[in-house]
C-alpha cells in the first residue's frame, strides 16, 4: 500500500475530540505522509456491540477514508479471559462455543462502518481466536513472557486497580490478559505490517504493552493513540438506560428506540457526539451548534444525530420509519404508523389482551381503563377523563361517555390508551 494518504486524519480526530493520549507526538506528521495499517479490538463477550463502541467503528472508518488501512479484530480468544480494564470485578466466563456465535454477530455490525471489501484498500476482519487459542503455555511464556517484566504488568491502572481491592482482587487469567492482548499487536504487525493500536482510554495499558513487546521482539517501532470514553456532561457515564446498554443489534434495541436514545441527549453534550460519532463537515455541526444555542427547543442537533447514528447502524429506511413515528408519536398522528413501527414505539409500553369483539360492539372508554388497569374503579376513570388526563391513540377524551369502535383500531389490530403524559397502555385485540 504505497499511495500516500488523501486526507489529514489526525487534525480531523483531534477537532473532533477523539485524541486522548497518544505514544508518539509525531504521530500526526507521519499519518499525513505515510499509509498505516491500523487496528481496534471489540471483545466478543456479547452477541451485539453497543452504543459505547461506535468510537472504535467511527475512528476506524476516518482511517479508512482517509487511506489507511482498517483492522477490526474481534476477541474471540480473549473473550475467554476478560478484560479486567475498567472492571471492579472478574466477568463471568462465557463458553468457546458462545463466543464464537458473538463473534460472527459483531463481524457483521462493523461492516456498517468499515469496508471490508476485496480491493487493496479494503479493511481487515480478524478474529484472534485463530492464533490465540493455537498458542502453548510454554512457547508462549518463552515468545512473550520473557519480554514483559511483572514490574511493568503491576503499574498499568487496570492492573493497579484491581490489586488495591482485597476482597476481589485480581485473577492469574485477568492479570495475563494483557500479555494476550499484546500478542495480538505483534501477530498483526508480523502478519499484516500492522503499525498503528487505538483504542478507548481504559485500553492505554494494554495498547502500551503491545508496542513495548514489538519493540523487544522485533526491534520495530510501532503506536497507539486513545479517544476519551464518552461522558455526559455532568460526568455520569454513557450509553446506559434504565433498562441497560443500548445495542446495536435491533433485536435488542429497535430503531425506533435507538433513534429516541439520541433524540433525548441533553443539549450540553449533543454537539460533541455530533463530532465524535458522525462524518458530518465542520460548517454543518457549527450549523447546529447554533441551533443549540439559538433554538433549543426544536432540537434540531439531536434530530440530526439521531438520523445520521440511525442511518449508519440500520440503514436509510429504518431511520426513515424510526424518524417517522417519533414524528407520529409527538403530533399524535399514530393512525400513519405501520404494525411493525406501532409496536417498535410501544415494545415497552404496559400492554394486554382483549377480545376484538368488544371493540366492534362498542366498549366504554372507562370500562378499558379499569380493565387495563391504568384506573383502579370506574370512578377514578371518570375523574381521569373528565380530568383530562385520558387519551386514545394519543388524542385526548373528555367525555366519561364515550365509546371505542372499530375506527378506534391502529394497524388491523392495536388501540392505545395513555393516561397523563407518559403512561401508555397497547391494548391487542384478539
Amino acid at each position: 500500500m504505497s499511495a500516500a494518504p488523501t486526507s489529514d486524519v489526525w487534525a480531523e480526530l483531534a477537532w473532533r475530540g477523539s485524541v486522548h493520549q497518544v505514544t508518539d507526538p509525531g504521530l500526526g506528521a507521519r499519518l499525513a505522509t505515510e499509509r498505516f495499517t491500523a487496528y481496534v479490538g471489540f471483545d466478543a463477550t456479547a452477541d451485539s456491540l453497543h452504543v459505547g463502541h461506535l468510537m472504535g467503528m467511527v475512528a476506524l472508518a476516518h482511517l479508512q477514508r482517509a487511506g489507511h488501512r482498517p483492522i477490526a479484530l474481534v476477541g474471540g480468544a480473549t473473550a475467554l479471559i476478560g478484560d479486567p480494564s475498567g472492571k471492579e470485578s472478574e466477568r463471568p466466563l462465557l463458553t468457546a462455543d458462545r463466543i464464537d456465535a458473538n463473534a460472527v454477530s459483531i463481524g457483521h455490525q462493523l461492516e456498517a462502518f468499515v469496508d471490508f471489501g476485496p480491493s487493496q484498500a479494503g479493511g481487515l476482519r480478524v478474529n484472534n481466536g485463530n492464533w490465540l487459542r493455537e498458542l502453548g503455555l510454554v512457547g508462549f511464556l518463552r515468545d512473550v513472557g520473557k519480554h514483559v517484566t511483572v514490574n511493568t504488568m503491576i503499574a498499568k491502572e487496570s492492573v493497579r486497580a484491581r490489586l488495591t481491592e482485597r476482597e476481589q482482587g485480581i485473577s492469574y487469567a485477568e492479570f495475563s490478559y494483557m500479555l494476550l492482548q499484546a500478542y495480538d499487536y505483534l501477530h498483526l504487525f508480523d502478519t499484516f505490517g500492522c503499525r498503528l493500536q487505538a483504542g478507548g482510554s481504559d485500553q492505554w495499558g494494554n495498547i502500551t504493552a503491545g508496542i513495548d513487546l514489538v519493540r523487544r521482539a522485533r526491534g520495530s517501532e510501532v503506536h497507539g493513540f486513545t479517544w476519551p470514553l464518552l461522558t455526559k456532561a455532568d460526568g455520569t457515564k454513557f450509553a446506559k438506560t434504565e433498562a441497560g446498554a443500548v445495542w446495536l443489534d435491533p433485536g435488542r434495541t429497535s430503531p425506533y428506540q435507538f433513534f429516541q436514545f439520541w433524540l433525548q441527549v441533553d443539549d450540553a453534550d449533543v454537539v460533541g457526539y455530533l463530532r465524535m460519532l458522525t462524518f458530518l463537515g465542520r460548517d454543518e455541526i457549527a450549523e447546529l451548534e447554533t441551533q443549540v444555542a439559538t433554538a433549543p427547543h426544536s432540537r434540531q442537533a439531536q434530530r440530526e444525530l439521531a438520523r445520521q447514528l440511525t442511518t449508519a447502524v440500520h440503514g436509510p429506511e429504518a431511520a426513515r420509519r424510526a424518524e417517522t413515528a417519533a414524528e407520529a408519536l409527538f403530533s399524535g398522528e399514530l393512525a400513519s404508523l405501520d404494525e411493525h413501527t406501532l409496536l417498535d414505539v410501544f415494545a415497552e409500553a404496559e400492554s394486554s389482551v382483549h377480545p376484538r369483539g368488544e371493540l366492534d360492539a362498542g366498549v366504554g372508554l372507562v370500562d378499558l381503563l379499569v380493565a387495563t388497569g391504568l384506573d383502579t374503579s370506574r370512578s377514578a376513570a371518570r375523574s381521569t377523563i373528565a380530568g383530562g388526563g385520558a387519551y386514545v391513540n394519543d388524542r385526548r377524551v373528555t367525555d366519561v361517555d364515550h365509546r371505542l369502535g372499530p375506527a378506534d383500531v391502529l394497524a388491523g389490530a392495536y388501540v392505545v390508551l395513555r393516561k397523563g403524559k407518559r403512561r401508555y397502555h397497547l391494548v391487542r385485540l384478539a
